[in-house]
């Protein structure tokens, strides 16, 4: 007989809440969760597609290992003697740091990837790190830190009491948001219009959020920075700075007017293409709200400045007296975060503590850039090693990743990653990275592991907290996604055989025996292991969320509160609990050394002079490209899913037809695109959506490699655009790929090309 089981959704940043319908071991329909207190019944196309991702036949159901070259199925015990074995050489022979961690997006959206990894790197002592948020949110993480001393500290907009957005590269009507959790966005702006707020939104294109917007703001691609800095220019220049509450903790204040002294409304209007008039009109309507956010992503961050673009950002809503205030831009606090420290100074934020080895780029939250990653694997040893070894990465460590796809130029990396002494990848699918794997060890699909957004709840526009058990038991056979990561650390780590408890053992008796000593914690001076032993849950990932929660800032403290949140209340409430609208957080959330916003921190200002000089270039010299984002797909991980792959979720190339006229190129037609990093095929599509001198082709596609199982992906493959980049051109304080408004040339083909060029 059919059955329901609820279950937070893993497909995007909005985390809505699903009510499955299970027949068996499979999932056969979803609907949103009407009860869930934070998405109150919200779908999107990707949620309703749960069950067909979730039962896709390509997902791999066992591991596989390498023999004689090919990968062939194995038992789980073999595939980790297999790890054990072709690691700990490595480490020994080459050192820590010849072994490089690849971690990519998907692992912010499961238990299993945000518990494991810290314990995998600490493990092994790799400062060979690279994740996807160097082709992601990497500058905001960097401002953060510089700005708040911790590069976790992202405010979001207050979406639901603010009556000002400001909106820049953003599109969460296509993206369900980034770095602001918020199921139903689009509901949420449309209710920001409704209750007589403004929505402004900046973009090169006219995205479906643009069309919702009271103004839309075609900007020249990359010159984000520049146009918020002339908007703080302006409201120092016209006396519209107001802190309000915020004043006594800020510092930097004359300092940021003397650096933005230079960029007026008409200095930048020529690069920006945005007029004189129009920029003074965005500053004072900001001022002049009651309340206002200014908000960017992908479209702000993922460009030559891109760290300078996300410090402004927040710049104006410190200005404007907005930030850390109801309806305006608000640090959220997870139930699992830790509880807040007593106001004071603290460590700060520290930028490039060691380099890369082959072209000395600076670490930034611990983390190489991913661009880098080919050359660090295939750039023989040099003796200036930026404190990595000499030796190149010789084995990687891949989980969740597919940057063959999603790093620029993957030919190269596709290259380097064959040529390895060893590689082990975590994935569900064979695909364009996986394929290289000497062992791959496949976790279960969605409905059979529980899940808790750690990441997400940290960026939610409203503190809440839920918790869903696997909705399908666990198919024999397959190991859960929590024991494959804490086996990986035993095998990788030199305790390959011993019990994976240990792991969350060892993970808890830390946390408790650091929470006993810190004088402001509600469990200070008490017995670890007496707290240990209090512990509930069936497994060591269930205790390690009930000791999370109950130290975290609604928690029990171990019985200091008795009303306070442990695992048992998530379990009594399976919709969720309501932890009320956001709040106030500074001063105590600030790390920083001085205990106070600082709001020109010195990487800041010696970057400056660069984005000075990109007034003299010849803002229409070249024709430039930019990605965009589409509510059907996330990435390159949900290409394989055939209900989220019709309509208009394809792969062609945006142009203006003033463009397309100029070029000679017709709707329809091919293409061939070129940049530095190469040169690719794809079709032609002409519209108005993208300004003239843009044009436009989405992120994660090229799924036209032999050697993958990705039958649905492969039957449409699409053009990789990362190919076009060559991996040198980044934002040099974040290490972040320039994946937007980079020049290309365009090329009319006479026919379809029979195979993707590179």
């Amino acid at each position: 007989m059919p059955r329901t089981a609820l279950r937070i959704c893993p497909l995007c940043e909005a985390t809505c809440g699903l009510t499955l319908t299970v027949e068996g071991p499979r999932v056969t329909g979803v609907r949103g969760d009407k009860d869930d207190v934070f998405s109150h019944g919200f779908i999107c196309p990707k949620g309703a597609s749960f069950g067909a991702a979730d039962g896709d036949p390509d997902r791999l159901r066992r591991p596989l290992v390498r023999k004689n070259g090919t990968l062939e199925e194995a038992s789980w015990e073999e595939a980790f003697d297999a790890v054990a074995a072709g690691i700990r050489p490595v480490v020994e022979r080459y050192g820590p740091h010849a072994v490089g961690v690849v971690l990519g997006n998907p692992n912010v959206h499961t238990m299993a990837g945000a518990l494991y990894p810290p314990l995998l790197l600490a493990g092994l002592g790799t400062r060979s790190l690279f994740t996807a948020s160097t082709v992601d949110q990497m500058p905001k993480h960097v401002s953060s830190g510089l700005l708040f001393g911790d590069a976790l500290a992202i405010p979001v907009p207050d979406l639901d009491r603010t009556d000002h957005l400001l909106m820049l590269g953003a599109n969460p009507l296509d993206s369900n948001g980034s770095l602001c959790t918020a199921p139903d966005f689009p509901g949420r702006l449309k209710a920001l219009r409704a209750r007589g707020g403004t929505l402004t939104v900046v973009d090169p294109r006219r995205t479906r959020t643009a069309k919702l917007a009271d103004r839309h703001v075609a900007i020249r691609p990359g010159t984000d920075a520049l146009l918020l800095a002339a908007m703080a220019q302006v409201l120092f220049a016209d006396g519209l700075v107001a802190l309000g509450g915020l004043a006594e903790h800020v510092t930097g204040v004359g300092q940021v007017a003397d650096a933005v002294r230079d960029f007026t409304p008409e200095a930048v209007a020529a690069a920006c293409d945005v007029p004189a008039a129009t920029i003074r009109e965005l500053a004072r309507e900001l001022a002049a709200a009651p309340t206002a956010a200014v908000y960017g992503r992908v479209g702000a961050s993922t460009v030559a400045f891109g760290t300078l673009t996300c410090w402004l950002v927040d710049v104006l809503n410190v200005l404007t007296g907005n930030l850390d205030r109801p309806g305006g831009a608000m640090f959220p606090l997870a139930a699992t975060d830790r509880a807040p420290r007593p106001a004071g100074p603290g460590k700060g934020f520290a930028l490039g503590r060691w380099r890369s080895r082959a072209s000395g780029h600076p670490e930034a939250k611990g983390e190489l850039p991913i661009a880098a990653l080919a050359e660090e694997i295939d750039t023989p040893p040099r003796a200036d090693d930026g404190g990595l070894g000499a030796s190149p990465v010789r084995a990687v460590v891949a989980v969740a990743t597919n940057p063959v796809l999603s790093a620029p130029d993957g030919d190269r990396l596709d290259k380097a990653l064959s040529s390895l002494d060893f590689m082990v990848s975590v994935d569900p699918y064979l695909n364009e990275t996986s394929r290289h794997a000497h062992v791959v060890l496949p976790p279960p699909p969605p409905s059979q592991s529980a899940h808790h957004d750690f990441a997400f709840n940290a960026f939610a526009v409203r503190n809440q907290v839920r918790y869903t058990r696997p909705a399908v038991p666990l198919e024999e056979g397959r190991m859960a996604e929590t024991e494959i990561l804490a086996r990986l650390v035993l095998a990788a780590t030199g305790m390959h055989g011993a019990d994976p408890e240990a792991v969350d053992d060892l993970a808890i008796d830390r946390t408790l025996g650091k929470a006993v000593t810190e004088p402001h914690a509600r469990v200070h001076g008490r017995d670890p292991k007496e707290l240990a032993g209090l512990l509930t849950g069936e497994n060591g990932p269930e205790r390690r969320l009930d000791m999370m929660l109950r130290l975290g800032p609604y928690g029990d403290g171990f019985g200091a509160d008795p009303d306070g949140l442990g695992l048992r209340s998530l379990l009594d409430h399976p919709h969720g609990i309501d932890l009320g609208p956001l709040g106030p957080r500074i001063p105590q959330l600030l790390k920083t050394r001085s205990g106070r916003v600082e709001l020109l921190p010195e990487p800041i200002a010696a970057d400056l002079p660069r984005l000075a000089r990109s007034l003299d270039a010849d803002p229409a010299a070249a024709l430039v490209l930019v990605g965009r984002r589409h509510l059907r797909s996330n990435n390159s991980w949900m290409h394989n899913v055939p209900a989220l792959m019709g309509g208009s979720n394809r792969c062609t190339l945006h142009v203006h037809p003033e463009d397309a006229v100029r070029l000679g190129l017709e709707d329809g037609a091919h293409a061939r695109v070129s940049a530095a990093g190469g040169e690719i095929a794809v079709p032609v599509e002409v519209t108005d959506a993208v300004r003239p001198g843009v044009v436009s082709l989405p992120h994660g596609w090229g799924h036209d490699r032999p050697g993958t199982r990705l039958t649905v992906a492969g039957a449409d493959p699409g053009a990789n655009v990362n190919q076009l980049l060559d991996g040198t051109l980044l934002d040099p304080l974040s290490g972040t790929a320039v994946l937007n408004g980079f020049p290309v040339a365009l090329t009319p083909l006479t026919s379809p090309p029979l195979a993707q060029t590179r």
